[in-house]
């Protein structure tokens, strides 16, 4: 019998696998995705609660990252407007919060929003009475600017003068410095958000056509539409105007003197918010009527 000392040792080393096919890596895998899922619903949540205002200002930020540092505000979304998160329409891009924050909801909101809407067209009004004093140009005509504070906002009035007419007779061209006046005028509007409302008068001398031709009503919108066009360009920005409208010899600035030379004038209000919805109301009602006549006559429904 062989000696045991010479059998070859055998030794089995056995791998143990802990946990085999059930391993703990899954874990990890669904950790993952559990965090992916958390942070897309709460990118859903911001979205949905970020104003349009908020999502163009994340968008200038990438797109214009030195924006804040170049041109100042709390955010690149800043309105440009004096009223923080101001601006007429936050469906636009003017404004940082939302509607129903802005909006007065009791009188007491109202009557604030209102005194803070007349101190910055008091200021305006001042702004406009420095400028006429520096301005060389527009102090010679400094009688013939009437600059006020009135029901529906700030009133311009650019007054015609017997030996300074501000047009040829009888025409809509305009004088070289009736020009500089708008122009200047047009600049300054710009520092408000308020849109406005020119209107063109005329003294009450008839044209010898009578009211059947060409008129006072047709010269006073000619000259109303032709400062206009001055304002605009003397930088007034667009959709800055909200109506335009001759009134003829119907309005006398002297209601004494319907003939006298200052019932001719240009007049420019920058309205107030409550003139503002007056207007837009009353086009929305006659834009209703004027389709419902169109449907009547059409035999349609409206």
């Amino acid at each position: 019998m062989a000696d045991d000392s010479q059998r070859p040792i055998v030794i089995k080393r056995i791998k143990k696998v802990s946990g085999g096919a059930h391993g703990g890596a899954w874990k990890i895998a669904y950790a993952d995705f559990v965090t992916a899922m958390m942070a897309f619903f709460l990118l859903m949540w911001l979205l949905g609660s970020s104003t349009k205002a908020q999502m163009q200002g994340i968008a200038d930020h990438f797109n214009t990252p030195l924006k804040v540092a170049l041109f100042g505000g709390d955010g690149a979304g800043d309105a440009s407007s004096l009223i923080k998160g101001g601006g007429e329409d936050l469906t636009k891009r003017a404004g940082q919060v939302k509607k129903g924050d802005i909006e007065p909801t009791d009188a007491k909101s109202r009557a604030e929003a209102e005194k803070r809407e007349t101190s910055r067209l008091q200021d305006l009004k001042e702004r406009l009475d420095q400028a006429i004093a520096r301005n060389p140009h527009m102090t010679q005509f400094k009688n013939q600017l009437k600059v006020d504070m009135s029901r529906d906002g700030l009133q311009i009035q650019i007054i015609d003068d017997q030996n300074r007419p501000m047009f040829d007779s009888g025409g809509a061209v305009m004088k070289p410095y009736t020009r500089v006046i708008l122009r200047e005028i047009g600049r300054t509007l710009n520092d408000v958000p308020n849109r406005i409302s020119l209107s063109g008068h005329t003294d009450a001398v008839p044209y010898s056509g009578g009211e059947r031709g060409y008129s006072n009503w047709e010269l006073s919108a000619d000259r109303a539409n032709a400062s206009r066009r001055e304002l605009v360009a003397g930088g007034l920005e667009d959709g800055k105007v909200l109506r335009v409208v001759g009134l003829g010899s119907a309005v006398p600035f002297d209601a004494e003197n319907p003939n006298a030379p200052v019932n001719r004038r240009i007049s420019i209000i920058v309205m107030n918010r409550k003139a503002e919805e007056a207007i837009t109301k009353e086009g929305e009602r006659i834009e209703a009527a004027t389709a419902s006549e169109v449907a009547d006559q059409l035999n349609l429904k409206p």
